[in-house]
């Protein structure tokens, strides 16, 4: 289960903008990342997780996929992904950050809400709690 504040990015089979934004202090915030779905090359593994971690972030939601799976299932960090491939991202930092993305029927805002655990994610424009 993790729950925060959304921030964005839209990138296309390159994590640059991942690591960018990994690499910054966070509250405890959700990065939504739009991959656009695609499966030919993991936009997060267990390093850029360990950034996340390092830097206070909550999870990460991508619309695409991760490597390090298992190294990922170990770690105090929410992710959630369509699957998984083991093959690295480019890093042409080729992408827009804090701008509204949606997939699969949900629009994510930055500074929004996102709360998931194991049956789901919920987005909300308020803090439920």
């Amino acid at each position: 289960m993790f729950a925060g504040k959304i921030r964005t990015i839209r990138c296309r089979a390159d994590n640059a903008f991942v690591r960018r934004a990994l690499e910054t202090k966070s509250g405890g915030e959700v990065l939504v990342v739009d991959g656009g779905g695609l499966f030919s090359a993991a936009l997060l593994g267990d390093q850029l997780a360990a950034l996340g971690i390092k830097h206070g972030w909550a999870g990460v939601v991508i619309h695409g996929v991760v490597r390090d799976s298992v190294a990922l299932a170990q770690m105090d960090f929410g992710v959630k992904a369509l699957g998984t491939n083991p093959r690295k991202s480019e890093k042409r930092g080729m992408g827009e950050t804090d701008v509204a993305v949606e997939f699969g029927g949900v629009k994510f805002t930055p500074g929004h809400w996102l709360y998931s655990d194991d049956d789901g994610i919920l987005v909300s424009a308020e803090a439920l709690q």
